[in-house]
């Protein structure tokens, strides 16, 4: 039986010099933890910005076509004819990626800002005073490079939320994230939980495969989701869209291949 307050894992990875192992710890949250804690959900929520300016386009065909009629032949003369420049004409794609970057960074700030005036502002009073909630580490080398936290949801009985997760950059691919979210199932396990669901609006196929390889399935994708913190201005919508993608393990058919695999 593991301890609910820490759990070790090795992981082997193959490296270029062979058989790697990474000892990750994972245990409870402390306050000593907490610049390490803001300082990887930071980064990681910053990672955001680019992820959805940029790669998050071609998962928007609809964006696509508006771009793509905003920069059409025709708007191109009409812009020339206006400047008379050929450099400002051919800059007017370029407005669009930048437009694009400027309200995803507008609304990741908002988004943290909200976060630092709730949960991420007080983790000991929001996450670590109930049963229902805790937030992790992982430690791996003496160093904290991970964090990941579970809550219940309040209008879905006998669900768990996993929230917050982010793990150093330098650190990903040593199980760290995995290590992360068999901490949740198992907190969610030990409290008789019947499911365990998590959002994303990440892009990165990494993020999606580490849900897929935990267990869990996506049920459901929310186009032109809207973010906590978006003022849905015609601009925010214009220039930020994103897909939210919902994903939820059922603790039944988890213990059931926790089993099997023994």
């Amino acid at each position: 039986m593991e301890d609910n307050n820490k759990v070790t894992r090795k992981y082997h990875q193959k490296g270029t010099n062979g058989s790697r192992t990474d000892r990750v710890v994972v245990r409870n949250f402390e306050s000593a933890d907490y610049p390490d804690v803001e300082r990887i959900f930071i980064d990681g929520l910053m990672e955001m910005v680019p992820d959805t300016a940029f790669r998050g386009l071609k998962h928007h065909p609809e964006s696509l076509l508006l771009y793509a009629a905003m920069t059409s032949n025709q708007d191109i003369v009409v812009c020339f004819i206006a400047t008379k420049s050929f450099l400002l004409t051919c800059l007017v794609p370029l407005a669009v990626l930048c437009a694009r970057y400027y309200y995803s960074r507008r609304v990741v700030l908002g988004y943290l800002e909200r976060a630092k005036l709730t949960d991420m502002g007080d983790i000991e009073g929001h996450y670590m005073t109930t049963p229902d909630s805790c937030l992790w580490v992982a430690v791996l080398e003496g160093s904290v490079v991970g964090v990941v936290a579970a809550h219940a949801l309040r209008g879905e009985a006998g669900s768990v939320e996993l929230h917050r997760m982010s793990v150093d950059r330098p650190c990903r691919h040593r199980g760290v994230g995995f290590a992360l979210g068999r901490k949740v199932l198992q907190f969610a396990a030990d409290r008789g939980y019947l499911s365990v669901v998590l959002g994303t609006t990440a892009y990165s196929p990494a993020a999606h495969r580490l849900y897929q390889t935990l267990g869990f399935r996506c049920v459901g994708i929310t186009k032109g989701y809207a973010t906590p913190g978006v003022s849905r201005s015609v601009l925010e919508q214009l220039f930020y869209r994103v897909s939210h993608h919902h994903y939820r393990m059922d603790m039944i058919v988890h213990k059931t291949n926790t089993h099997s695999q023994h």
